[in-house]
C-alpha cells in the first residue's frame, strides 16, 4: 500500500513540475514549407550551374539531387510541405517533352510536392492536356508512350485566378488548406494575370485571367470564415532584384505591387516566373524566389501561434541543389526508364557547328543563336509552295538554349531540341510595311521593365532602333536586301504559330492575311542543319541601335 502512495505522489510532482514546460512547447507549432519554381521539366542535370555572387559558376540541379537535398530538409521538422510557385512543365528538353511532360509529373509525385500553382507555360498545350495532367490518362494523339498508363498528378495544381467564363469558377482549385496540431495554413495559387499574351490563344479559349491582387483579396474572408488565419500565396509573377541570391536590397516588377496591394493577412508570397533568386521583405511580408530549373530551393520555417492560429515568426533561406550529395535512387530509375526511350531520337547526328552560337544579346538586342533560328524559318518557307516568304522574325523568350561545341562539332537531335522545345508550327502571312514597323515598335512596350523583346530577323533584313526616340517612332531605316521598306507595299513574312497568334503581345501578327501553315521550328531547324552543316555562327549587323 505504501509502494502505491509512493508511486501515486511521485506521479503527481512529476505532473507538478512539468505540465509548465509542456504548455510553453504547445504555444506554437512550427511548419517548413521547401519551395522551388520555374522547373520547366529539367530532369537531368545536363549543363546547369548556378552563378555566385562573385561570378563563379557551380553546378547546381537536376531533380536526383534536387530530391535529396529536399529529403536532407524534411528530416529537421516533422511538419514538411514540398510547394511550388509555376511553370513546373512546359518548355522542357527532350526528355520530358517527347512524353509530353508526364516524366516530370511523376518526378514531383516522387518529391511529394504537395501544391503547384499554375504558371503561364503550364498552358503551352491548352488547358485540356492541363487537366489531364491533373487527372490522368493518356495523350489524345501520343498514347502512352511508355507503354504505361499515366495516373496524373498526386499533388494539387492551384488556378485561383483562371475562370471558365462558362461557369464563372477557376478550372481547378483556388487554394488548398492543411492543418498542422490544430493549426490551419491555407496555399492560395495562381499565375500571373498577363497570361494570354505569353501563351498560345488557342490553348486558353474561355478563359478569364484576374488581377493577382484582386483574386487573394477576395478569399481572405472565405478562408477566415473557415478559421484560417495563416495565408501563403504561391504567385507564378515575380520581380527583378538587386543583390545576392539571399539578399534584396531593391527589387522592380510586377511582384512589388502585388504585395503592396494584397489584404495585410496574406503572411508569405512564394513567386516564379522571371527565373530570379531573391530573399525579400516586402511591407512587413516576406517574398520570395528560387531562380529556375531545380537549381535552387527555399526553405521556409513558419513559426504558427496556437492561440492566434495565426503566423508568428517567419525565415526564410534559398539553397543552392549542390551535387555533392547522394543521388535519390526512385529518381534515378525514373530518368534511366525514359531516357531509354527517348535516346535513340535524342542522340541523333543532324549536323555539325564550327564554333559555340550562343543567345548573348548585342547592344541591339540581336543573337548569333537568333539570327540563325531565323534563318532557318525562312529556308524552310521561302519556296511559293511552303509560302513564299521574304523575312522571319523569331522570338527571343522561344530559345531556351544555346549551342556549345562537342567533339567533332557534332549537334544531336536533343541538343537542338533543347534550343526550341515548344514545338510551334511556322506560319506564313502577308504583312504591309507598315504592319512590319508596327510589329517592331511592339518591341518596346513590355510592361516588365528594363526588358525589351527585340524580334530575331532572317537574313537580307536590316533596321536599327532609338533608345531615345519617342514611342512609335523608335525603328527607323528597315531594309529588305538593301532595298527600303515601303509602308504600302505587301511582304511574305515567317513567324512561328505562337507569334502568329499575338504571343508576347506582339498582336500585329494577328492582323496577317493569307496565312499557310508550315512545317514545325523543330523540323525546319533540322532541315537547315542537314542541309547547311558544318553551321558556323551568323555574323551580327542586321539589327543595330
Amino acid at each position: 500500500m505504501f509502494k502505491i502512495l509512493l508511486v501515486g505522489l511521485c506521479s503527481l510532482v512529476l505532473t507538478l513540475v512539468f505540465v509548465p514546460r509542456i504548455v510553453a512547447q504547445s504555444e506554437s507549432v512550427t511548419v517548413q514549407l521547401i519551395a522551388f519554381n520555374d522547373l520547366h521539366g529539367n530532369l537531368e542535370p545536363a549543363n546547369l550551374t548556378f552563378t555566385l555572387p562573385d561570378g563563379q559558376r557551380i553546378p547546381a540541379g537536376g531533380v536526383e539531387y534536387l530530391a535529396s537535398h529536399i529529403q536532407q530538409l524534411r528530416r529537421k521538422y516533422p511538419h514538411t510541405l514540398l510547394v511550388s510557385a509555376g511553370d513546373s512543365i512546359g518548355a522542357s528538353p527532350l526528355l520530358s517533352a517527347l512524353f509530353h511532360d508526364e516524366p516530370t509529373i511523376e518526378a514531383l509525385d516522387v518529391m511529394q510536392l504537395a501544391v503547384n500553382a499554375v504558371g503561364n507555360h503550364e498552358f503551352d498545350q491548352g488547358t485540356a492536356e492541363l487537366l489531364r495532367l491533373q487527372k490522368g490518362g493518356c495523350h489524345p494523339q501520343d498514347g502512352c508512350r511508355d507503354n504505361q498508363p499515366f495516373r496524373g498528378a498526386k499533388f494539387q495544381y492551384l488556378a485561383a485566378n483562371v475562370i471558365d467564363e462558362k461557369t464563372g469558377q477557376p478550372i481547378l482549385p483556388a487554394y488548398k488548406i492543411y492543418t498542422f496540431d490544430g493549426v490551419k495554413i491555407a496555399f492560395i495559387g495562381m499565375t500571373l494575370e498577363g497570361t494570354p499574351k505569353i501563351v498560345s490563344q488557342r490553348g486558353i479559349q474561355g478563359l478569364r485571367f484576374q488581377n493577382e491582387a484582386d483574386t487573394v483579396n477576395a478569399l481572405v474572408p472565405e478562408l477566415q470564415k473557415q478559421g484560417v488565419q495563416a495565408i501563403v500565396v504561391l504567385v507564378h509573377e515575380g520581380g527583378l532584384p538587386t543583390g545576392g541570391y539571399n539578399e534584396c536590397p531593391s527589387i522592380a516588377g510586377p511582384i512589388v505591387e502585388i504585395v503592396q496591394r494584397t489584404d495585410p493577412a496574406v503572411d508569405l508570397f512564394i513567386t516564379g516566373h522571371t527565373h530570379q533568386a531573391y530573399n525579400c521583405v516586402l511591407g512587413g511580408r516576406v517574398v520570395t524566389s528560387a531562380a529556375s530549373f531545380g537549381r535552387l530551393l527555399t526553405a521556409i520555417t513558419l513559426t504558427l501561434d496556437r492561440r492566434t492560429k495565426d503566423v508568428r515568426a517567419i525565415q526564410a533561406q534559398n539553397l543552392i541543389v549542390t551535387r555533392d550529395v547522394p543521388a535519390d535512387g526512385a529518381l534515378t530509375r525514373l530518368i534511366n526508364r525514359y531516357k531509354a526511350l527517348a535516346d535513340p531520337l535524342a542522340n541523333r547526328v543532324i549536323g555539325q557547328i564550327t564554333a559555340d552560337i550562343l543567345r548573348t544579346a548585342s547592344p541591339s538586342g540581336e543573337m548569333p543563336l537568333g539570327n540563325l533560328i531565323a534563318d532557318a524559318q525562312l529556308a524552310a518557307t521561302q519556296a511559293p509552295e511552303q509560302g513564299g516568304a521574304v523575312v522571319a522574325f523569331m522570338n527571343p523568350g522561344g530559345i531556351r538554349a544555346e549551342l556549345t561545341l562537342a567533339p567533332g562539332g557534332q549537334v544531336t537531335y536533343g541538343q537542338a531540341f533543347a534550343v526550341q522545345p515548344f514545338g510551334n508550327n511556322l506560319v506564313t502571312m502577308s504583312l504591309t510595311g507598315a504592319q512590319i514597323k508596327a510589329l517592331l515598335e511592339q518591341q518596346f512596350d513590355n510592361p516588365t521593365p528594363g526588358q525589351n523583346r527585340i524580334l530575331q530577323v532572317s537574313q537580307g533584313f536590316r533596321y536599327r532602333w532609338s533608345p531615345t526616340a519617342p514611342p512609335g517612332n523608335r525603328v527607323q531605316d528597315m531594309s529588305l536586301n538593301g532595298q527600303p521598306i515601303r509602308p504600302e507595299q505587301t511582304y511574305r513574312v515567317t513567324v512561328n504559330s505562337f507569334l502568329a497568334d499575338g504571343g508576347d503581345n506582339f498582336t500585329v501578327l494577328r492582323q496577317g492575311q493569307e496565312r499557310v501553315g508550315g512545317v514545325t521550328d523543330m523540323a525546319a531547324w533540322e532541315a537547315y542543319f542537314r542541309a547547311q552543316s558544318p553551321v558556323s555562327p551568323p555574323a551580327l549587323g542586321r539589327i543595330v541601335n
